[in-house]
């Protein structure tokens, strides 16, 4: 609507996003393994968060490649065909530069890491969006 969007940390932050196709397949891959001392991780350099109380654990869902906030929203004036009216402004109190995902406990429970790349992903949801928003 070129209405300017608020980009913090001066756009220099870096984050791991995920596409919802790749989290569904993930989840779908997940419910089979269901936590228990059965299917353990016991892989080297890999932590598993399984829990010696109850049946559950914690797993990241994310490819491990974070990307520039600057190149994320080039990808979006790419997949929309205009440039962003940008307000840069300064890193927000309590946020951070950075965030990765750790797939690795994600790949040795179901050989999956995500994989769609952000300007395919973004393309695939301005696509998506525009057909439902009509």
């Amino acid at each position: 609507r070129g209405e300017p969007i608020d980009v913090y940390g001066e756009g220099h932050m870096r984050r791991d996003f995920t596409y919802v196709d790749d989290l569904i397949e993930a989840i779908v891959r997940l419910v089979p393994v269901a936590p228990g001392e059965d299917n353990r991780v016991t892989v080297g350099g890999v932590t598993d968060t399984l829990s010696r109380q109850a049946p559950f654990r914690v797993v990241n869902i994310g490819g491990g490649q974070p990307v520039g906030l600057l190149d994320f929203i080039a990808a979006i004036e790419a997949a929309l065909g205009k440039p962003a009216v940008r307000n840069l402004l300064p890193m927000q109190k309590g946020d951070v530069p950075q965030t990765y995902a750790a797939p690795d406990l994600l790949e040795a429970l179901t050989g999956y890491v995500p994989q769609t790349d952000v300007p395919t992903g973004v393309r695939n949801f301005v696509e998506w969006y525009r057909t439902w928003k009509g």
